[in-house]
Formats: structure tokens, C-alpha cells, sequence
């Protein structure tokens, strides 16, 4: 079924939902997994710092955090994750690191927006949808 999973992650409540989402279904399928962080940059520090720069150290050792925790979350269910971090705009982060390792299914956790947030700001679900070239698996948790 999947051969390569690509697990974004990143420390909230719906990134952990993804992690345990995309944990069993590679325990299922038997699929290799890429657990990624991306650092998203904004145009502002990107200016200020050089378009080449590396993110701030107390960034770095914040997502590093971030990973090292879904690691541990991952190993204690007996799987052994390619661990990733990456800075940049999302959307095209996770393209191009899926293109790159060969997922077949990229899991994601989901934040429900308002209607204006979704009308002001393009999500990272939706250009995800019109990008990747493999599944995409949006884990959300529904409060009824």
C-alpha cells in the first residue's frame, strides 16, 4: 500500500495526531518513514538576515526539540524514522522533500481556520493538495 511515508510534524496538538496517524499506518503497511520539521521563514527575516542565512540557534534548537520528541514517540512504537529539518515556505518544503525520498503518502496535521483566515491566507493544506504528486493524509482532531 505505502512504501515511503513523509510525517510532518510539528509539536502541536494536531501535528502530534499526524504523528500517531502516520505511526500506525506504517506499522500496518510496513513503510519507511521521513519524520520532517520545516522552519517557515518570513519574508521580513529573510531580508534582514541574507537570503542564504541560517535560522536563529534558540529556532534551530526549538524544532530540533520538536523532532527529537516525535523521534522518541516513534522509536517506542518500534519504528525507526529518517529524521529531517528543513527552512523555508511549507508548501514547497514538503514537495520537494517528498519528490526527493520517494513518499507515497504525506501526512499533515490539519488547524481549522475561520472563514477569514482561510480567505486571507491560502493554507498550507490546500496548496499542498494542488502540489504533491503522491496521497496526502490531513489529520485533524473534530470537536463535536
Amino acid at each position: 500500500m505505502y512504501d515511503k511515508i513523509l510525517l510532518c510534524h510539528d509539536g502541536s496538538r494536531e501535528g502530534r495526531l499526524a504523528l500517531r496517524e502516520g505511526a500506525r499506518l506504517a506499522q500496518i503497511t510496513g513503510a519507511g518513514m521521513v519524520l520532517l520539521a520545516v522552519v517557515e521563514t518570513v519574508a521580513g527575516n529573510v531580508l534582514a538576515q541574507g537570503a542564504d542565512a541560517s535560522m536563529p540557534a534558540h529556532q534551530q534548537a526549538d524544532f530540533m526539540a520538536i523532532l527529537d520528541e516525535g523521534h522518541q514517540r516513534l522509536s517506542a512504537m518500534g519504528l525507526a524514522p529518517e529524521i529531517r529539518m528543513e527552512v523555508g515556505e511549507p508548501v514547497g518544503k514538503i514537495t520537494s522533500v517528498a519528490a526527493e525520498t520517494g513518499a507515497d503518502l504525506v501526512v499533515v496535521g490539519h488547524h481549522q481556520q475561520g472563514l477569514w483566515t482561510r480567505w486571507m491566507s491560502r493554507s498550507v493544506a490546500a496548496g499542498l493538495s494542488d502540489a504533491l504528486g503522491c496521497s496526502l493524509l490531513l489529520a485533524q482532531k473534530v470537536v463535536k
